[in-house]
């Protein structure tokens, strides 16, 4: 290979160069799809052979020079901005999968997907369901209980009253006298609802679950102070189970592709423990009665 066949697939193989280039790409197939009537502009008649928008006409309609966005379709390194990028999709009429898209393409952090009001589907439903006899339960980006299934409801006292996990962590007396490392799990808690709450700046539906545990918490209220943060991952639990004895479990955060704002939490069996053995007993019709029987 000659030194200029070897620049030239340096050059291919440079991921900024690869980037641009799928950006240029996608720009030019987004434009094409838009016609003018969608777009509130003339349709030109049969005189017009561009399909879709011109480059002027989404760089008009964005509110951004004619150069500037020729050369952003062009792949050429130039700056962009998430406000930018913002006109540019409502032009070109783009989904939040595809603004996400040319975030990244463009170089940028995507932003965060909003935070959806829909009902989870019945095959997420069915997916805790399925890791009976092990606790599994759905949470939304605040971290409300949007779903469980029966052994969360029976290892950890979860009710179909309970809105928030957070609140549930600090302030439910059924959680808290069950678990068995609650002071050591306490910070750890809080720094990831930190991290969580970051990640969606000026979003009042943290500020407002934070205020509120506030007042309600002096515990929650001094290691909020410390202003910690810890990324979401794996968190060993230990449960004092009233009439299955102690359980101990491998807490793991999962993300749910198609919902975004949903995170899955799956507590797993502790290997080296018979904590499987006791869910098993747990779940059956006669663990069931004990547990949900009045004490005394």
């Amino acid at each position: 290979m000659t030194t200029s066949q070897e620049s030239t697939a340096a050059v291919l193989l440079d991921p900024a160069v690869m980037r641009r280039r799928c950006l240029r790409e996608f720009l030019m197939s987004r434009r094409a799809r838009v016609s003018p009537a969608e777009a509130g502009l003339p349709d030109g008649g049969a005189r017009r052979r561009t399909p879709g928008l011109r480059r002027e006409e989404v760089a008009v309609l964005a509110g951004v020079g004619v150069s500037w966005y020729q050369w952003l379709e062009q792949g050429r390194a130039i700056t962009v901005s998430p406000q930018v990028l913002d006109a540019v999709s409502r032009v070109l009429r783009l989904d939040e999968s595809e603004r996400r898209h040319l975030y990244l393409l463009a170089g940028l952090n995507p932003p965060l997907p909003r935070p959806e009001l829909g009902p989870v589907s019945d095959g997420l439903r069915r997916l805790i369901d399925a890791w009976m006899p092990f606790p599994a339960h759905v949470l939304d980006a605040y971290w409300n209980i949007v779903c469980f299934n029966e052994a969360a409801g029976l290892v950890f006292g979860f009710e179909e009253g309970d809105t928030n996990c957070l609140a549930n962590f600090f302030l439910s007396p059924a959680y808290r006298s069950r678990d068995a490392v609650w002071q050591e799990n306490a910070p750890a808690v809080v720094a990831q609802f930190r991290v969580a709450a970051s990640e969606r700046p000026g979003d009042q539906g943290f500020q407002l679950i934070v205020d509120d545990l506030c007042e309600r918490s002096a515990e929650f209220a001094e290691l909020w102070a410390l202003g910690d943060v810890r990324a979401a991952g794996e968190l060993g639990k230990t449960v004092h189970h009233p009439t299955a004895g102690p359980l101990h479990f491998e807490s793991t955060q999962l993300r749910v592709p198609a919902r975004p704002d949903l995170t899955i939490v799956m507590a797993n069996p502790l290997p080296g423990t018979d904590t499987a053995e006791r869910l098993e007993r747990l779940a059956s019709p006669e663990g069931r009665r004990a547990t949900l029987r009045p004490a005394g």
